[in-house]
């Protein structure tokens, strides 16, 4: 594991690092230990809508994402937004209705996370079309992040350039490494810390 680079860290750090709640929505996310939420100095990244709708609305359904009676797929309200990947690119959750999704928060500074992107990297490309993975890049720079991506072999995954802390706050997100878990009908069934092997088994069952 290349990790040398990042902040020493685990699972038994991860207690310390929990802020409270409600005062990380009011604002930017504040400083703890490594791989806990930290502060950020970046400038905010390019704009991301999330806005919280009360009802949900239908969206194209995705290459390779068939729904059961070919009607366009039902989008979700946790799948109701839109951001920048960090190569730039325009990406809208909505194209993912109708399948199960993993978000996968990460700082590049974070040596969990640095742990886990290995099995996000090899197990990613084979659930594309069937549990996509999506990180949710936060907390540092952006340039710090593509290098994140690239040493850990991550450019065959969206990867969303949410500096400012946007998606960070929508989905209540208190520490990294966190991945949540959205089931095919929009619902979070899981958020918070999954080791590799549990990631693989939990996507792996989604898939099925």
């Amino acid at each position: 594991m290349r990790s040398s680079s990042y902040p020493s860290n685990g699972p038994e750090g991860r207690p310390a690092a929990r802020l409270a709640v409600a005062a990380a929505l009011a604002g930017t996310l504040l400083a703890a230990s490594a791989c806990a939420v930290g502060p950020t100095t970046a400038q905010p990244a390019a704009e991301v809508a999330v806005p919280l709708a009360t009802a949900s609305s239908a969206a194209p359904t995705p290459t390779g994402a068939p729904t059961p009676t070919g009607a366009p797929a039902v989008v979700p309200d946790a799948l109701r937004f839109t951001a920048r990947t960090l190569d730039g690119t325009a990406f809208s959750a909505a194209a993912l209705a109708g399948r199960p999704v993993v978000l996968w928060f990460w700082a590049p500074w974070c040596a969990t996370c640095a742990s886990q992107a290995w099995t996000v990297a090899e197990i990613a490309p084979k659930y594309r079309d069937t549990v996509p993975i999506v990180g949710v890049a936060g907390l540092g720079e952006q340039k710090a992040m593509r290098s994140f991506v690239t040493e850990f072999e991550l450019g065959g995954t969206t990867q969303i350039d949410d500096r400012a802390g946007a998606l960070w706050r929508r989905f209540e997100i208190v520490e990294q490494s966190t991945f949540l878990i959205i089931d095919r009908d929009g619902k979070v069934v899981h958020q918070g810390f999954l080791d590799g092997e549990d990631l693989t088994r939990r996507v792996a069952a989604l898939a099925g």
